[in-house]
């Protein structure tokens, strides 16, 4: 019986590491990536997409950096917009195209999607995730006094802007997503983390100067979508305990418990496989199955025969 999945897609479905961002480059990694997407389609389930947008967002406020003697500008919530819509384009696009080679149908919707978040969230208080382009530490000194950038070093390659990172609170339009899955479309939403906006006084939206992290706005599209399954696609075929070490060690099925004993023993990093095990270990705690695979495995995944499974605890390890 097909189950209603989210699917969390990594950066390198989009942008290999070291690769040059063209157009052309990014469009055959997609559709690389929509073929195996297809395939999940193809096997009965109702498909609910997210992605990131870290490079792509980055490189539209590079060229906003350049052209800004001669064009404003945008804010950071209008360039994650921009990137929700070109990446939204070559996905739907994509999927399109691979779902009538297979004779299946062709439904397939791309919504540009808000992220709510507080406006009394801590991060806003202390801004740590870095975006955009690199500065020497002279070019850093005189764009905080210019603009009031908060700016740090980053991993001994220069400094970059930091921005805050709230915790997604609410996605909007998921009433729209619920009802367009239940007709067999396959609906790409929340890409990058979803285009940050508080709630002011009067209950209008506002965008914010901020960026949500995918791996957790991804989780909460699942909630709300009520999702059987929250798939996280790396580019590894599983999570490791003593990654890269001799004594590495595959994990297949693991009970959230002891799933959360790992995190709490410090295997998995914070800029890579951290933020992956929190969002997964956080679904399956509410009874439902996460799974962390590489694209290639994730049918073999959905049938249990593959990748990472946080398991609720009353399930059985079949591992």
């Amino acid at each position: 019986m097909g189950k209603r999945v989210v699917i969390a897609l990594g950066g390198n479905a989009i942008l290999q590491p070291n690769q040059e961002a063209t157009f052309e480059n990014q469009l055959k990694n997609v559709e690389d990536s929509c073929a195996k997407i297809a395939e999940i389609t193809e096997a009965g389930h109702k498909v609910i997409v997210t992605h990131g947008n870290g490079p792509q967002v980055g490189n539209i406020l590079r060229q906003n950096e350049e052209a800004k003697a001669y064009v404003p500008a945008l804010p950071i919530d209008a360039c994650s917009a921009e990137s929700q819509g070109f990446i939204g384009y070559m996905m739907e696009q994509s999927l399109k195209n691979e779902l009538a080679r297979k004779k299946l149908p062709t439904n397939v919707i791309t919504l540009l999607t808000q992220t709510e978040v507080s406006a009394s969230d801590p991060a806003f208080q202390s801004p740590t995730k870095p975006i955009g382009v690199f500065y020497t530490r002279e070019e850093a000194v005189e764009l905080s006094a210019e603009k009031g950038w908060e700016m740090a070093e980053d991993a001994g390659r220069g400094y970059r802007r930091v921005v805050p990172s709230p915790q997604p609170q609410k996605i909007h339009g998921v009433e729209a997503i619920k009802q367009l899955v239940a007709t067999d479309t396959v609906v790409i939403s929340t890409g990058g983390g979803g285009i940050p906006v508080v709630q002011n006084e009067e209950g209008d939206l506002k965008g914010v100067e901020a960026v949500i992290d995918k791996d957790r706005s991804a989780l909460r599209l699942s909630e709300q979508v009520e999702a059987d399954v929250f798939m996280i696609l790396t580019d590894v075929p599983n999570v490791y305990l003593h990654f890269g070490e001799p004594n590495q060690q595959k994990l297949e099925g693991v009970p959230v418990k002891e799933a959360k004993e790992y995190m709490k023993e410090g295997h998995f990093a914070d800029g890579s496989m951290g933020p992956k095990m929190e969002a997964a270990i956080a679904f399956a705690e509410s009874g439902k199955e996460a799974i962390i695979c590489s694209l290639d495995a994730a049918v073999e995944a959905l049938a249990g025969c593959a990748g990472t499974r946080i398991l609720p605890q009353k399930s059985t390890v079949n591992a």
